[in-house]
């Protein structure tokens, strides 16, 4: 009898160990987040506040674990291991890497698909991406239960950078996703893909002249030391949904449910807010400290001009027509 006990008790600790990161002990809920950035990154901070939020409505005990500057990997690893139920439960992943299961994805955060910030604002608000939302959700398991971002995206480079002529052939580094290939080369530049953690090394070694991103991506890669010219091209407003996996989700009890979707909403536009707000203050202190060059771009209609028949063409594509339209619509 004993020995049957014995077994009973290792058999339940084998089923627990491979219960999900959200269920690894019955009486103790554990959920795993993971970022690429350390504690100074808006995303961090919008994960922080996600888990503060999620406590505060819960009213129970949960635990946390967020998995800072990369320990589990990058972006497009979190929303595999999200799609698959293992290692993440919730984290901040750019649309690119969502493109597997929802073509659209990339296309929200393209270049120039967002006049400004209050737009942003009331397109999220107004929830006229619910259609991409929904595609993700049942194609790759995966919810955007909140949108954060809100960083506007310039060109850093080895060189000046002030209008169209200097733009033309730069080897620069692009996201995945083809609508950034697409939309860059149609302004006369020399796209290339490769992974956001190789892009310091890239521009060291030549492979690469310049990458694009916004101040805190700047600031916390520390890409100013390889590409300390900014060039203001302002050509994007970053929208980073934060995902939680649905497999995950389906384990917990609903007042917990509950409790996600209402943080994850708040935590997104708090961090939004927080970033978009950053950007200025961030590239005067880089600027001031010698570290960065601010360059005017002055052909900023130009640019968006060269790059607006590739926008055009890819939403036919990919069957975001309606969607581009409802976001353009919104004044």
């Amino acid at each position: 009898m004993r020995r049957r006990i014995l077994t009973g008790i290792a058999a339940t600790a084998v089923a627990a160990a491979f219960a999900g990161p959200a269920l690894a002990a019955e009486k103790e809920i554990v959920l795993h987040g993971a970022v690429q950035f350390g504690d100074a990154h808006p995303f961090t901070k919008g994960l922080m506040k996600f888990e503060e939020l999620v406590k505060k409505y819960y009213g129970k005990p949960v635990k946390f674990v967020l998995h800072k500057n990369s320990e589990l990997g990058l972006e497009k690893d979190y929303f595999a291991y999200m799609n698959q139920g293992i290692s993440v439960d919730y984290a901040i992943v750019s649309p690119a890497h969502m493109s597997t299961f929802a073509k659209a994805a990339p296309f929200i955060d393209a270049p120039f698909v967002f006049r400004d910030h209050a737009q942003m604002n009331k397109v999220i608000a107004q929830d006229v991406l619910k259609p991409i939302a929904d595609e993700i959700s049942k194609k790759a398991d995966v919810s955007l239960i909140g949108y954060g971002g809100g960083g506007v995206r310039s060109i850093f480079a080895t060189k000046p950078i002030s209008n169209m002529a200097e733009l033309k052939g730069l080897k620069i580094r692009v996201q995945g996703a083809p609508i950034w290939t697409r939309t860059f080369a149609g302004a006369g530049m020399a796209p290339t893909v490769i992974a956001y953690s190789e892009v310091y090394n890239g521009i060291q070694t030549g492979v690469i002249q310049a990458g694009e991103n916004e101040a805190a991506g700047v600031e916390q890669m520390k890409f100013y030391e390889v590409g300390p010219n900014l060039s203001e091209t302002q050509h994007a407003i970053s929208i980073r949904p934060i995902c939680f996996s649905n497999k995950t989700m389906r384990r917990l009890p609903k007042d917990l449910q509950a409790a996600i979707l209402k943080a994850g909403a708040e935590a997104g536009n708090w961090e939004r807010e927080l970033e978009s707000s950053s950007d200025t203050s961030i590239l005067e202190s880089l600027e001031k400290s010698g570290k960065l060059k601010r360059i005017k771009f002055t052909e900023r209609d130009k640019l968006q001009a060269s790059m607006q028949p590739a926008l055009n063409a890819y939403a036919k594509e990919i069957g975001a027509e309606k969607i581009y339209a409802a976001i353009q619509a919104i004044k």
